[in-house]
């Protein structure tokens, strides 16, 4: 089913569950005769029926529908004018802003691959990126442009900044429509890009919006970057509901409460590790969030005390996804969800198998962990440089164990990569990890393990301390072993200033532990 299809689908589902105009299906269906089955269809539409309501605000600004349909024909007509042709490789490196959203958009429409770039490559992995996804032009914000010259590109740079002259406006329909080309996160090794087909199944989407009270015309907060899977889809979830987007350059604790109160957003969209530092922040007791219908995490693994101290503090509208670039959306734990299950990720999606799976590809029985599985039509379709994940009766590995309970909600342990053996036993960090994050004075936590002569592998724990906290190793160690068995205590804690972590919140492992 092509990308329109999916926007029928959920417009339908938006109409069923948010009472949608039926008019804007009109809007959709005019729309989709002149830019065929691509992303430009949903902004077109709603450029069509709301061209005065704003369809993102940015640090620049706000930008209408209207004027976001202009923008980008006029980019659209600035890509072919730079000798880009129907198929080509565009590379888009820019943080959370109109640039974004206008190069995404105007890519559509003139059938070439946008390629979305990590903004906090470094200038050799960004020269690498680009040569192996075969980008021939690229867009990028200022922000970029010395990490861009250092990388030695030597492609066509599309000038963003052009002018909105009607004879210059791309008015024909796409010859080729395509899907964006997402890259994974890196937390293992190189950025690999991930091929997805114009066929994408609309009932993960549809189960979403039937779970989740996501309206037609809401203000969407996305605090985290629109680069990656997850802010990418409610990116096209607000596009296809003609909702506005709001975002942030860079994600700043204060900042975010301030425009959340302002904005009236009715849906906050962020990554576990952006959650936990909202809730550091001493303005959010006094700010007014009553607005806030939604909030989404997804990206990483949300822990469970920041999941029970926002429910408390600021409300039970949290939900809880699991997924990944290859498998798309798989689960989805509502308020009740984790009120009941604490930890859980939730149930299958609509139209989404979620299995767990043992070594040799038989099904556990429930309460038993193995490696998850997942099967939909958004599963992806390989990677760009070739090979795939497992896929095992139609299921693909995620990379993570986990298990499931005898109502069906899936509980994630850990990355199977991430597994410690210690002494003979095997050992997921995130449990730990769990522990810590729950304890007094601990503001952030990751358990590695480096390589021991007795036990062939030692667990050491590092630790981000609470601002004023005088928590010590034997402190850390005793928590974990008053809970835990003995051989998943720690055997050294080191304190550090921050974890590093990707753009989503994920831990880089590879970068703690010895040199």
């Amino acid at each position: 089913m092509a990308i329109f299809d999916r926007a029928a689908s959920l417009f339908d589902a938006a109409r069923r569950t948010g009472g949608l105009d039926p008019r804007q299906a009109g809007a959709s269906a005019a729309a989709a005769a002149q830019w065929g089955a691509s992303l430009a269809t949903p902004y077109a539409a709603a450029a069509r029926r709301f061209p005065d309501r704003s369809a993102i605000v940015d640090d620049d600004g706000t930008l209408t529908y209207g004027e976001l349909d202009v923008a980008t024909s006029t980019l659209a007509a600035a890509i072919r004018n730079a000798g880009l042709d129907a198929g080509d490789h565009l590379g888009v490196l820019a943080r959370n802003g109109r640039l974004f959203l206008t190069a995404l958009v105007a890519a559509a429409k003139c059938g070439v691959v946008p390629v979305l770039l990590n903004t906090e490559f470094a200038p050799e992995q960004l020269a690498g990126v680009l040569e192996r996804e075969h980008v021939v032009g690229l867009i990028h914000d200022d922000g970029a442009a010395e990490a861009v010259a250092a990388s030695g590109f030597d492609g066509v740079v599309v000038d963003a900044v052009v002018e909105r002259e009607s004879d210059r406006l791309l008015r024909s329909v796409a010859r080729r429509p395509v899907v964006p080309i997402l890259l994974t996160s890196g937390t293992t090794g190189t950025p690999k890009g991930a091929r997805r087909s114009l066929g994408l199944d609309p009932r993960p989407a549809l189960g979403m919006l039937e779970r989740i009270p996501i309206r037609t015309g809401d203000t969407f907060f996305i605090a985290c970057p629109l680069f990656h899977a997850w802010g990418f889809a409610q990116l096209l979830t607000a596009g296809v509901l003609a909702g506005t987007v709001v975002v942030r350059a860079r994600f700043d604790v204060d900042a975010t409460i301030d425009a959340l109160e302002h904005s009236r957003a009715d849906v906050l969209v962020l990554v576990p590790t952006m959650l936990q530092r909202l809730l550091q922040s001493p303005l959010l007791d006094d700010a007014d969030l009553s607005s806030l219908r939604v909030v989404a995490s997804s990206g990483s693994a949300l822990p469970m005390a920041a999941s029970d101290e926002w429910t408390a503090r600021v409300g039970d509208n949290l939900y809880n996804l699991y997924g990944s670039t290859e498998v798309g959306q798989a689960t989805l734990a509502t308020p009740d969800d984790m009120r009941w299950a604490p930890g859980t990720v939730g149930r299958a999606i609509s139209g989404t198998t979620v299995a767990v799976l043992d070594a040799a590809g038989r099904p556990l029985l429930t309460g038993e962990v193995g490696g998850i599985y997942v099967g939909s039509g958004s599963n992806f379709q390989g990677y760009t440089g070739g090979g795939s994940k497992d896929v095992v009766a139609g299921l693909m590995a995620t990379g993570d164990v986990g298990y499931l309970d005898e109502e069906g909600r899936l509980f994630v342990t850990g990355r199977a990569d991430d597994m410690i053996v210690s002494g003979g036993e095997n050992v997921y960090p995130l449990e730990v990890e769990e522990l810590l994050l729950a304890s007094d004075g601990v503001a952030d936590a990751a358990v590695v393990g480096v390589a021991d002569d007795a036990f062939g592998e030692r667990l050491v724990a590092y630790v981000v301390r609470v601002e004023g906290s005088d928590i010590d190793e034997a402190t850390v160690k005793a928590t974990v072993a008053s809970r835990l068995s003995r051989f998943k205590v720690p055997r050294a804690v080191e304190f550090v200033d921050e974890l590093p972590r990707t753009a989503t919140g994920k831990v880089l492992r590879r970068k703690l532990g010895p040199e």
